[in-house]
């Protein structure tokens, strides 16, 4: 990949819907090796997908819980059911095995307190847990999806 691909990269996660012309004129090229930079990137898997970003508050989902979820099971047995549990929510936007206190994290997207409860009386009915913390976020500061392509 040359500076070339990454403005394009650039171009196509700061907006998905701009057509190859468009991305062309951005980065000083002509269509056609645009064009094909693109599909080169995407057969490579270097793009894995584009898609639409929503607003969440006009469809009353803003409201973001990160949990912590601390476990005394670490088999691969366990991990793999907990992982298809997780994954069946939709709630649950992020999920990561961590490193130090914490084994697992997940960004949980909800309406409400409510339906933030009924996620969690879900997901402890149905795998056993050592220790859940739910932290509400205030604020969001700072969102991107992003992946920052040049050092600061």
């Amino acid at each position: 990949m040359d500076h070339i691909d990454l403005k394009i990269l650039d171009c196509l996660q700061h907006d998905a819907s701009l057509s190859a012309s468009e991305i062309a004129e951005k980065v000083n090229l002509s269509k056609t090796p645009c064009w094909r930079r693109i599909q080169m990137m995407e057969k490579s898997g270097v793009i894995s997908k584009r898609v639409a970003l929503l607003n969440r508050e006009k469809l009353n989902r803003d409201m973001d819980v990160f949990v912590t979820i601390r476990t005394n099971q670490h088999n691969a047995k366990w991990f793999r059911k907990f992982s298809v549990i997780v994954n069946s929510f939709p709630e649950v936007v992020e999920f990561y095995r961590m490193s130090g206190d914490v084994d697992y994290l997940m960004r949980v997207v909800v309406p409400d307190l409510r339906a933030y409860d009924r996620f969690y009386q879900n997901l402890i009915e149905k795998i056993d847990i050592n220790d859940v913390s739910s932290n509400f976020a205030m604020e969001q500061i700072k969102y991107t999806t992003a992946i920052p392509l040049h050092q600061s």
